[in-house]
């Protein structure tokens, strides 16, 4: 029977166990009457809960019923006591009813129980309260009765519920822990049915083991229903060593605190084999999709595009697969640290399969992430060769533009300008060649030396077509290279010789110049004459070397200017031509003759002059008084009036 069964009439407190003892150590059982009709029914119930509560031990020692009759009638209290005879184990050995003062016939009353004695088999004794302390020290009775025993009985009550509680939790629990730790030792296919059936305890073992412990305590500290007694007197404990509370609840504590230790264990290597199966799971999961979906994905993308967007757009595909095999190394990492926390606090036997799962694990993981590494070493490398390819195009487009359009420099420093940016220009290219094909071996490598991926699929034949192609991209490019060359030299010996003819032109410009300051200075300095004739063979002579300077001058610049006619034929320079320079070269080169020969004659006449005169001088000194020759006096005069008569003429007539 549970106090919870019966906790109505537990709470009437029809009777009670104080915790007060007799004289011979006997429990005192108090059956309090009130003047309300009492429930025999109820009160028999009430009677067989609490004497079912001491040990056999406790029993032994006999039991002192008091009835507390002073709020009852004589009938009723009558009722009881007989029917304690049924109720109340044979070691009762005294039954004292209290009894109100002078209310009852002592005769009567006391006849009546004397004459039953032999068959209730108990003594009855009728008395009052204050005298009740002649059977029962006052230590030992309740304050109803003048005593100083302190007794709650609802806080006795709730105590019993909770003491029951536990005791009812505790054991079933007990049982659920010794069945679950035995399943544990059976066989592999028990533990693996026990883990599958998931049986769990119906409490929770924390719980009931702390309920356990403050019971407890409260057990160790208040005696489990009694508290100090006032008047410094000491109050039994009853549920301590005679009901054995105590006692129950430590033996309970241990024998719980065992098995749920074993169970604990159990708990742990379920946790363990759980967490092993879940990790297995998850490696296989990423395994298969790193080997299937996953390697699929890279297997069906080989190609590097055939331009610069194309490249880019792959590259972006491939930054979509690198996300999602992201998702899955996130979880390799997770399991990576979950194996090797169990490695570090595993067991033996789980230590080579956990070991070949990280194995297992790391392999596949690192294989996909070289070749996801691979597969974007690949998609930069053709990225920046279609870059280098395309920049080396625009240049090669840009240097094709230069070469097709017309050339026409204003002078030779314009055309050595646009030559130097055409030899500039045509470097760059071949700087941007070089690159390409550096960049283009690079990938050739690459692709050259691609792994095979799972399931031994050679990827050879996907990457022909992408060797070809990077192959005639510089194939191309090399063509391209070469035509833009020779076209540079064509337009490099043209300009060379644009640059001879703008020479030329400029020369035979410079010739005109030197020839008009030629004839400045003989027109204005070559005017002297000689003061004899010795003088005047030597200007002579001057005037002589002069004219072949001026000679040699005119030379040049005519040859200056079939040349220039020379190079425009061979440059098809239809609108170029001597221009002005050839008339002008010819009309200064006949003033120059004109005045050279103008000059020739009167330094020629003067000559003449000066040696007639000279030789009229000496034959006049030689003779002395004789007479000259008139002849040699017509001579000199003859020379000198020629001379003067060509000194009174200009050198050269304005119209040249």
């Amino acid at each position: 029977m549970d106090a919870s069964g019966i906790l109505p009439l537990l709470k009437k407190k029809l009777a009670f166990l104080s915790g007060g003892k007799d004289r011979r150590s006997g429990l005192i059982l108090t059956i309090p009457l009130c003047t309300e009709q009492t429930s025999m029914e109820e009160l028999s119930t009430t009677l067989d809960y609490l004497l079912g509560i001491p040990s056999e031990k406790c029993k032994a020692r006999g039991f002192t019923v008091i009835v507390d009759g002073r709020k009852s009638q004589w009938n009723i209290v009558k009722t009881v006591v007989l029917m304690l005879q049924n109720v109340i184990p044979p070691e009762v050995s005294l039954v004292c009813v209290v009894k109100p003062d002078e209310f009852w016939d002592k005769k009567v009353t006391h006849f009546c129980f004397w004459k039953e004695k032999d068959r209730l088999g108990f003594e009855v004794i009728l008395v009052s309260a204050n005298k009740l302390t002649r059977y029962i020290e006052p230590c030992q009775l309740t304050d109803e009765f003048g005593g100083s025993l302190v007794y709650d009985h609802l806080d006795w009550v709730n105590k019993r519920l909770v003491f029951e509680k536990f005791t009812k939790e505790s054991t079933s629990l007990l049982d659920e822990l010794t069945v679950i730790n035995e399943n544990e030792k059976g066989s592999q296919a028990e533990k693996e049915r026990a883990a599958e059936n998931n049986v769990l305890p119906s409490f929770d073992p924390e719980t009931v083991l702390q309920t356990g412990h403050e019971l407890l305590s409260e057990l160790q500290q208040r005696r489990f229903n009694g508290s100090e007694a006032g008047g410094g007197g000491t109050a039994w404990s009853p549920m301590d060593d005679e009901l054995l509370a105590q006692p129950q609840v430590m033996k309970l504590l241990d024998s719980l605190r065992e098995e749920y230790t074993k169970y604990q264990e159990v708990c742990r290597q379920r946790s363990k084999r759980s967490q092993l199966e879940e990790i297995q799971t998850k490696v296989m999961q990423v395994v298969n999709w790193l080997e299937g979906p996953g390697t699929e994905q890279l297997r069906t993308q080989w190609g590097i595009g055939d331009s610069i967007r194309a490249s880019q757009a792959l590259q972006q595909k491939h930054e979509e697969v690198e996300s999602q095999h992201s998702e899955w190394f996130a979880v390799y990492v997770e399991l990576n640290q979950q194996i090797a926390a169990l490695l570090s606090a595993g067991d033996e036997e789980d230590l080579i399969e956990l070991k070949a799962l990280q194995q297992q694990l790391s392999d596949v993981c690192y294989r996909q992430a070289s070749q996801l590494e691979f597969r974007q070493n690949v998609l930069q490398s053709a990225y920046e060769f279609h870059m280098t390819a395309q920049d080396l195009s625009q240049q090669l487009d840009g240097l094709l533009g230069m070469l097709c359009a017309d050339v026409a420099p204003a002078d030779g420093a314009a055309i050595q300008q646009t030559l130097k940016h055409l030899e500039e220009k045509l470097k760059s290219v071949e700087g941007a060649l070089q690159t390409l094909r550096e960049k283009g071996q690079v990938l050739l490598d690459q692709m050259s030396t691609q792994t095979t991926f799972s399931y031994g699929k050679d990827v050879g034949v996907e990457n022909k077509e992408n060797i070809d192609h990077v192959q005639s991209v510089m194939e191309d490019m090399q063509l391209r290279k070469q035509r833009c060359e020779d076209m540079v030299d064509v337009r490099r010996l043209k300009m060379l010789q644009m640059v001879q003819l703008f020479k030329c032109e400029e020369d035979a410009s410079q010739a005109v110049e030197w020839l008009g300051e030629l004839l400045d200075a003989l027109l204005k300095t070559h005017i002297r004459l000689g003061d004899d004739s010795q003088e005047t063979k030597v200007l002579l002579e001057k005037h002589k070397k002069f004219v072949d300077v001026a000679q040699s001058t005119y030379d040049y610049g005519r040859q200056l200017l079939q040349a220039t006619v020379v190079l425009c034929q061979s440059l098809r320079c239809t609108t170029r031509s001597s221009g002005d320079t050839l008339p002008r070269l010819n009309r200064v080169w006949k003033q120059f003759t004109v005045t050279s020969d103008e000059r020739q004659h009167r330094l020629e006449s003067a000559n003449a002059f000066h040696i007639a005169a000279e030789k009229m001088l000496r034959e006049s000194a030689d003779l002395a008084e004789v007479m000259l020759d008139p002849e040699v006096y017509e001579e000199v005069e003859t020379h000198g009036k020629a001379l003067l008569d060509r000194l009174t003429v200009p050198v050269i007539f304005p119209d040249g």
